[in-house]
């Protein structure tokens, strides 16, 4: 399994190129489908100056887990990097990187946007903004449509 939980910043592009080569991958996959989110600098019309994200660790890490064995039992997915940040992140940041290999881009990337749909919608995850009038917990997610 190669799901990981940051509490540091990460370069998203260093992450995918540095698992490929320490996969052992070489040239068996003929697609890589990736996702990254990062931090917007509003939200709800509002300005964000910062976000929290909190989370319990092992309820998280088994709930990732759990993401990447789904995916690739549904999908004939040769690997599969799911990394999510946690604590303060700014503007800008990455919040979260995910990157399926495949021998065929159907498959990269039915799992790429299935895995970030569930975890946007479905993951142990809680998270305070910090706005112009305060802080305030997020009881939902926005729309990703």
């Amino acid at each position: 399994m190669t799901s990981h939980i940051s509490a540091t910043a990460f370069d998203p592009w260093h992450a995918i190129n540095d698992h490929q080569q320490q996969s052992g991958l070489d040239s068996q996959f003929g697609a890589t489908a990736t996702f990254i989110g990062s931090m917007r600098d509003f939200n709800d019309n509002t300005d964000v100056s910062q976000m929290v994200l909190e989370h319990y660790p092992e309820m998280t890490s088994r709930y990732l887990d759990k993401l990447e064995l789904e995916a690739r039992e549904r999908w004939p997915l040769l690997d599969c990097l799911i990394i999510h940040r946690v604590g303060e992140i700014n503007p800008a940041d990455p919040i979260v990187l995910i990157a399926c290999w495949s021998a065929h881009r159907r498959a990269a990337l039915d799992a790429c946007s299935w895995l970030i749909e569930e975890l946007k919608h479905r993951a142990p995850f809680w998270k305070k903004e910090t706005r112009q009038d305060g802080e305030r917990w997020l009881e939902h997610n926005t729309d990703g449509s």
